[in-house]
C-alpha cells in the first residue's frame, strides 16, 4: 500500500449508504469486514480493503437478458457494481462498452492463429480506461457526502477526475508529477478544476495526497485512488465483463494487461471470477499476463526472480502512465500471474515505440505508451514461447496515442516534402500502385 493510514469520514452515516449490491468492505489479507465507508485499509492488519457483494441470485440467462437490455455503457452491469440502482439516471460521464477489435492484421504479424483481439479503451469520454474507475468513485463520493473530488495521477486519471467532477457538479483538485506529457496536462486542466503539479515522481505525489487526507485541509475531499480506492478499483471489473460479453459470453484464454498500480489487473481477474460464480460464462482455465515498461518494472523484476515481495524502483520510462515505482497491488499481481499460469514481462522504450507503430500500421489504432507496452510485451511473450499463439488472446489498449505524441514524434512525420507538381511526386518515388 502507498500508505497505511485509515481515513474515516464523518460526512455520512455508513448505514444509510445506498451502493446497490455492495454489502461491506472486506480485508484482502485477514478477511475482516467493515461497514461501507470511505476507508481503504484494515484497522486490524492494515491490509487493503475491497468491496464485498450480495450478488444477484437466480437464472444466469435472466441476468444476461437484464444486462443486454441495459445502456451501452458500464451501467448495464449495475447489478454487479457498488452503485445505486438508478445510477444511469444521474449526471455521469457514462464510460464503457468500448470496442473489442478483432486484430487479424496484427495477428498475422505476430503469428497468432487462435484469434487476437484488442480491447480499445481509447474510446472512453476522456480517452482512457480511467473513466471507468472514476465513474464508480463519483457514486461513492456522492454517497459519502464529499464535495471535492481529488486524486494523485500520472495523467489519465487527472483528466478523468476533472471531467467527471465537472459533469457531477463537484469541485475537483488533482495532483500530478510536474513533468507529465503536455497533452495530459492540458486535458486535465481544461475542465476548469484545480490542477497542481508536484515536484517529484508519482510516488512523491501519492505520499503528499496521503498526508493531505489526514489533515483538516482534506476534510470533505474524496480521493478516488486513496480513501475511495475500494470502490474506484471496481470499475476495472467492467473490462472483464465487456470482454466476455463481446466474445459471446466466453472467457478469453489469455489476457495481456498493463501494470501501473496493478489494480486494473487484479480487478479484471476478480470480474472474471464473478462471471464464473454467477454462471454467466463457462468455467475454464485462463492465463493473465502483466506488462510493464523496463524503466519501471518492479513487478516484472519480482516475478522473474521468483520473489513474493515487490521492491520499489525509481521510474525512468516514456510510459509515464505506468510509471508507479511502488505499486500497491504488486504482490497480488504476482499471485494472479502465478495462479493462472501467466507471467509478468517488460519491454524497453524503443520496443514500446515500435509496438505503438505496429498496432497503428496493422489495425489503425493509435495507442498511448501503455498500449505500446502491452503490444510489445505480447510480441515478446510469443517469441519466448510463454504465450500460446493458438489460443484466443485479448490485449488491452488503455489510452489514446494523442496523449503521448512526444513518444513517437521524433521518428514519425511526413514521408516526403515536395513541390506541388506531378513531376515532383514522381521524382520522390511515391507514384506507385
Amino acid at each position: 500500500m502507498a500508505t497505511q493510514t485509515v481515513a474515516v469520514s464523518t460526512n455520512s452515516s455508513a448505514g444509510a449508504v445506498d451502493l446497490g449490491p455492495a454489502a461491506a468492505l472486506s480485508c484482502r489479507e485477514c478477511g475482516e469486514r467493515f461497514e461501507l465507508g470511505p476507508i481503504f485499509a484494515c484497522a486490524t492488519c492494515f491490509g487493503p480493503l475491497e468491496v464485498a457483494y450480495d450478488l444477484p441470485s437466480g437464472s444466469p440467462d435472466e441476468l444476461k437478458k437484464r444486462i443486454e437490455a441495459g445502456p451501452n455503457n458500464i451501467w448495464r452491469y449495475a447489478p454487479l457494481l457498488p452503485v445505486p440502482a438508478d445510477v444511469a439516471d444521474k449526471p455521469n460521464i457514462n464510460p464503457g462498452f468500448t470496442k473489442l477489435v478483432k486484430a487479424d492484421n496484427l495477428a498475422r504479424e505476430l503469428g497468432v492463429t487462435g484469434g487476437l483481439y484488442v480491447k480499445d479503451d481509447s474510446g472512453n469520454p476522456t480517452h482512457s480506461f480511467k473513466d471507468r474507475v472514476v465513474a464508480i468513485a463519483v457514486e461513492a463520493a456522492r454517497a459519502f457526502g464529499f464535495t471535492t473530488l481529488s486524486c494523485s495521477s500520472t495523467g489519465n486519471l487527472a483528466g478523468a477526475v476533472g471531467a467527471a467532477a465537472a459533469r457531477a457538479g463537484l469541485r475537483s483538485c488533482v495532483f500530478i508529477p510536474h513533468d507529465l506529457e503536455q497533452g495530459k496536462v492540458v486535458m486535465a486542466a481544461v475542465y476548469g478544476g484545480e490542477l497542481v503539479g508536484i515536484e517529484g515522481n508519482y510516488d512523491d505525489v501519492n505520499r503528499f495526497c496521503s498526508e493531505l487526507i489526514g489533515d483538516p485541509l482534506g476534510e470533505g475531499w474524496g480521493f478516488v485512488n486513496v480513501n475511495l480506492r475500494p470502490y474506484y478499483g471496481e470499475g476495472s471489473k467492467t473490462l472483464a465483463y465487456e470482454i466476455c460479453e463481446q466474445l459471446g459470453w466466453r472467457l478469453p484464454d489469455q489476457l495481456v494487461i498493463p501494470i501501473a498500480s496493478g489494480s486494473q489487473l487484479t480487478k479484471i481477474d476478480k470480474g472474471l471470477q464473478e462471471l464464473i460464480k454467477l454462471g454467466l460464462v463457462e468455467d475454464k482455465p485462463y492465463k493473465i499476463f502483466g506488462a510493464q515498461a523496463e524503466g519501471c518494472s518492479p513487478v516484472s523484476t519480482a516475478f522473474k526472480a521468483g520473489h513474493d515481495v515487490v521492491r520499489p524502483q525509481k521510474p525512468n520510462t516514456i510510459a509515464k502512465s505506468l510509471a508507479i515505482g511502488n505499486p500497491a497491488d504488486g504482490p497480488y499481481v504476482l499471485d494472479i500471474a502465478r495462479r493462472t499460469g501467466g507471467a509478468v514481462e517488460d519491454v524497453d522504450d524503443e520496443q514500446v515505440v515500435d509496438a505503438i507503430k505496429l498496432l497503428a500500421r496493422t489495425e489503425g489504432i493509435f495507442a498511448e505508451t501503455a498500449g505500446g507496452v502491452t503490444v510489445g510485451v505480447t510480441k515478446k511473450l510469443i517469441e519466448a514461447g510463454l504465450l500460446d499463439p493458438t489460443l484466443t488472446t485479448v490485449v488491452l489498449n488503455t489510452g489514446d496515442g494523442l496523449k503521448t505524441l512526444d513518444a513517437v514524434a521524433p521518428t514519425t512525420g511526413p514521408t516526403a516534402t515536395i513541390r506541388p507538381s506531378l513531376d515532383a511526386f514522381r521524382a520522390a518515388g511515391l507514384a506507385r500502385s
